[in-house]
C-alpha cells in the first residue's frame, strides 16, 4: 500500500498503515504471515481496539448518567494516528483525544500504539495515558489476521496454550452480549484442535486464562508463538471459509447480558488515575523446523 509505513530488520518486513495503526503486513522467513485483505470477506487485516473491546449494548456507554454513541471495539481503529517516533525497524504511532472522540468517550487521553519487528518476531505494544483530570476508564485490544493455512500446511492446525485451560467459553448473544450460558469447544487440556466449524456460531473468548503465552500450530513444524503481557483474555475469530485466523489479545471484553450501568463499573474495564499510564503487550515469533517450510 502506497501510504504504508514499511520495517525492515534482517530481511524480514512489515507494514502499518497510519489510519487506524493497523498492521497490513509481516513477513518473515520467507512467509506471508498476515492475510492477504479482501473487502467482499472482510475489508480489515489487524485493528486495533480502544477505548472498549467487543459489542456494547445498543452501540452506547453511559459516563456519570449521560448515553454516548460508543460502539463495537471503540474508535482507535477509524481514527488517523500520527508519527511519534520512526526507525528503520521501530514505529511507534499516537492518538489524541479531540472533539470527535469527546463526542464518544468524554475523556482526555493519549493513546500509543508500538511496533517492533525483529528477526522472525514482531513485537506490538499498546499504551494508555490518563491525561484527564479525572480517572480514565479504558479497555484495549489486538485483532491481527494471521493467515490460515499457516505457511501452506495441510495438517491440522492447533491452538496450544501454554498451560490447560477451561474449555467453555461465553455464549455471545443477540447485539454481540457476553451471555451467562457457556458452550465447549474442542479445548482438551492445553490444546484446542482449529476447524471452520467452531467459528461458525461466533467468536471464542477465553476469558482470564492462565497462560502467558499460547502457539497457533500448522501440524507441519511451523508455528507462531505468541507471548502476552497484561492482556488476560484471548479471543479467535474467523469468517468462515475466510483463509485467516484472528488472535486476539484483550484486557476487557462486551458487554454481559445483565450489565446496565456505568463504564466504570462495566466488568473487566481497567482504571488509570490522573497521570497514570498503562502498557499492554504482545510478542508474535514465527518459528519452524528444518523441513517445515
Amino acid at each position: 500500500m502506497s501510504d504504508a509505513i514499511l520495517l525492515e530488520a534482517d530481511g524480514d518486513a512489515a507494514e502499518i498503515l497510519p489510519f487506524g495503526a493497523e498492521l497490513s503486513a509481516w513477513r518473515t522467513g520467507g512467509v506471508d504471515m498476515i492475510w492477504a485483505k479482501d473487502p467482499v470477506i472482510w475489508d480489515q487485516t489487524a485493528p486495533i481496539l480502544f477505548p472498549v473491546v467487543g459489542w456494547t449494548r445498543n452501540a452506547k456507554v453511559t459516563v456519570d448518567g449521560r448515553a454516548y454513541p460508543l460502539a463495537l471495539h471503540g474508535f482507535a481503529w477509524k481514527k488517523q494516528f500520527e508519527i511519534a517516533e520512526r526507525r528503520k525497524d521501530y514505529l511507534r504511532l499516537v492518538l489524541l483525544d479531540d472533539a470527535e472522540t469527546h463526542a464518544l468517550y468524554p475523556f482526555a487521553f493519549r493513546f500509543e500504539v508500538e511496533f517492533r519487528l525483529r528477526k522472525g518476531a514482531l513485537d506490538n505494544n499498546l499504551i494508555v495515558a490518563n491525561t484527564d483530570a479525572r480517572p480514565l476508564p479504558y479497555a484495549c485490544g489486538l485483532h491481527p489476521a494471521f493467515r490460515w493455512p499457516l505457511a501452506g500446511s495441510s495438517a491440522e492446525h492447533a491452538i496450544l496454550f501454554e498451560m490447560a485451560e477451561n474449555p467453555d467459553v461465553p455464549v455471545i448473544g443477540p447485539g454481540g452480549l457476553f451471555m451467562k450460558e457457556t458452550r465447549h469447544t474442542p479445548l482438551t487440556g492445553a490444546r484446542m484442535p482449529l476447524e471452520p466449524s467452531i467459528f461458525a456460531r461466533d467468536a471464542l473468548c477465553f476469558l482470564n486464562i492462565s497462560s502467558r503465552s499460547l502457539a497457533f500450530d500448522n501440524g507441519a513444524g511451523a508455528r507462531l508463538k505468541v507471548t502476552l503481557d497484561e492482556f488476560p483474555h484471548v479471543g479467535f475469530w474467523t469468517l468462515p471459509p475466510a483463509p485467516y485466523l484472528c488472535i486476539e489479545p484483550w484486557t476487557g471484553h462486551g458487554d454481559p447480558v445483565d450489565f446496565h450501568g456505568d463504564l466504570y463499573e462495566k466488568p473487566s474495564m481497567r482504571i488509570l488515575q490522573p497521570g497514570e499510564s498503562a502498557r499492554h503487550g504482545a510478542s508474535f515469533a514465527f518459528e519452524t523446523s528444518p523441513a517445515s517450510v
